[in-house]
């Protein structure tokens, strides 16, 4: 048992050190690296269409699609902004449990919390440079510091769980979708392939601390646990809604056309689904984060879970 514990150790111990490596040879700057200078093109799209779903919308002309898209593009930004805001000082606390301890792991999670603040800054840059070249009257529903507090009010489990499940899935928005796409604005593109390239590590660095947090926690506390990972879910859910409904109203203001009522319902329909399958469905979903999660959790544990997500992702 004891000579299993000390595999696993090392390991674990491994995997830091790979990923401290990882961060500083990639290190990016915002300014040197992702901006060079340059605007986003607005006359291009911003989100591809498989995770837009505008090829739904097919009483949309080309450049209403494209409005779309770039609507959609700008609540990403602010979205993922959003969603990453407590990452850093829930990163910085439990990173405590290395102080006197591997300081490799440590240096590793110190660094994940800076470049979550450089993504933060990075985020807020992009909305001021867009909403410079789009219509004003664009409305960010969500207040990020009332939704921080709200997720960090929840156990520490599942807080991790829901970093795991958002770092996956940008993750996922970019290697199948993002990197995909030939006729994106250039530099909302490379906005997320730079924060791809930073999330891989910090992906690894959460399950790692995810696993560690999951060891301490009897079957009651994981119980209870999974109760709020449920709860964390249904708060991104109700960020979703409010900010779907208030891009379709926005898009309805600003694209110079009527629609008739059914057409209307098409669009708000298709602009929830979209944000939904972006920012939960592809996350609890994704193999890995099943693999994960599956490993920690029972199957009656795991069907509470589907139970409370059958509405979002049916």
């Amino acid at each position: 048992m004891q000579a299993m514990e000390a595999m696993d150790q090392h390991s674990a111990s491994t995997r830091y050190a790979r990923c401290l490596e990882a961060s500083k040879r990639i290190r990016w700057d915002i300014d040197r690296d992702v901006i060079r200078g340059r605007k986003f093109d607005v006359s291009k799209k911003f989100l591809p269409d498989g995770l837009s779903m505008v090829w739904a919308l097919d009483f949309l002309s080309v450049r209403q699609r494209r409005l779309v898209s770039q609507i959609q593009g700008r609540s990403y930004v602010n979205i993922v902004g959003l969603l990453e805001r407590y990452i850093g000082p829930k990163i910085l606390e439990v990173s405590r449990d290395h102080w006197l301890g591997d300081q490799v792991a440590l240096e590793a999670l110190v660094r994940f919390a800076d470049e979550e603040l450089k993504h933060q800054e990075l985020f807020r840059r992009a909305e001021a440079m867009i909403a410079a070249d789009m219509p004003a009257g664009y409305a960010f529903m969500p207040r990020p510091n009332d939704v921080a507090r709200a997720v960090l009010s929840k156990c520490t489990w599942a807080e991790l769980a829901l970093t795991c499940h958002i770092e996956l899935f940008t993750q996922a928005h970019y290697r199948k979708s993002i990197e995909r796409a030939a006729d994106l604005s250039e530099l909302w593109k490379d906005v997320f392939l730079f924060h791809w390239k930073e999330e891989s590590q910090h992906a690894i660095l959460d399950e790692l601390e995810w696993q560690r947090e999951n060891a301490r926690l009897t079957p009651a506390e994981r119980d209870q646990a999974v109760n709020d990972l449920i709860d964390l879910l249904g708060l991104v859910d109700g960020i979703l809604q409010a900010q779907a409904a208030a891009d379709t109203d926005y898009f309805l203001r600003v694209c110079g056309r009527t629609f008739h009522r059914e057409q209307v319902q098409k669009l708000r329909d298709t602009m929830l689904k979209a944000y939904r399958w972006q920012y939960i469905v592809l996350g609890v979903e994704d193999e890995r984060f099943q693999r994960i999660l599956g490993e920690m959790i029972t199957g009656e544990q795991m069907k509470r879970i589907g139970a409370a997500l059958a509405p979002i992702v049916g």
